[in-house]
Order: structure tokens, then sequence, then C-alpha cells
């Protein structure tokens, strides 16, 4: 991963939807073509949801128990819509970052094809002393 990485602020406004500087362009390229994108897709997102979550927990005026089954079921039901645009949400999160639309796509499928050839390969699986 690249060494510039946004701080906690930085990294909420990133959550929230906002652009980072050029200098951190690397980083959300790498955010969003890791293994683990998808999880931090859905962390970005449990952020973007939480002020809500947070209003109808603390300012609705019904009974606890109401207030959260409300917080819970739009919290899943935010993430499932979230869930649903994940790609066109991170590839957009790529563009604002200055790379080309489809980049994020790309890599991924770049890395997953890399892993897929090294899972195959009889150099990495048998080592270098077993080709008789």
């Amino acid at each position: 991963m690249s060494s510039a990485r946004p701080g906690p602020l930085r990294w909420v406004w990133y959550a929230l939807g906002g652009g980072l500087p050029r200098e951190l362009s690397p980083w959300v390229l790498e955010d969003t073509t890791r293994r683990t994108w998808v999880w931090r897709h859905l962390a970005r997102a449990v952020v973007q949801l939480s002020p809500l979550v947070l209003l109808c927990l603390s300012v609705v005026p019904v009974p606890l128990a109401y207030r959260a089954s409300a917080a819970v079921g739009g919290l899943l039901l935010g993430l499932l819509f979230s869930l649903a645009f994940m790609v066109e949400t991170v590839e957009h999160r790529v563009v604002k970052a200055g790379y080309e639309p489809g980049t994020a796509a790309r890599v991924r499928a770049e890395r997953v094809e890399r892993e897929r050839l090294d899972r195959l390969s009889p150099y990495r699986r048998d080592g270098a002393g077993s080709f008789d």
C-alpha cells in the first residue's frame, strides 16, 4: 500500500464522499482495489449512515425498542442499497481521485488474474527444485 494515507478526519471526509488531495490518489486507488475493497466500502457506508442512525436513536419520541428497531432496519436497508451501487460508487471515487473511469475494475480484475496464475503456477506451488 502507498505510504501516504489520510488522517482520521480526512478519512471521515473521504468516507462521507469528500475528495482528497492529489497526493493521496494512489491511496484511493489502493483502497478501492485491494482484496478487502468490499468491506472498506461497507465501512464507508456505515460512516455515511451513522448520523441518521444516531438521530433516529436520540430524537424520535417513541420507546427505545421502536427507535432501535428502526435504526437497525434503516442501517440494513442503507447497506443493501450501498451494496447494490457499490461498483459505481467506487468507480466515482477513483475518478474523483484523477483516474480514468473503469480503472478500479481493471486493477481488481488484473489482481484476481495474477492471483489465479500464482495459484496455478508449478513454480509457486512446488518450489524451484521440483522440475524433473
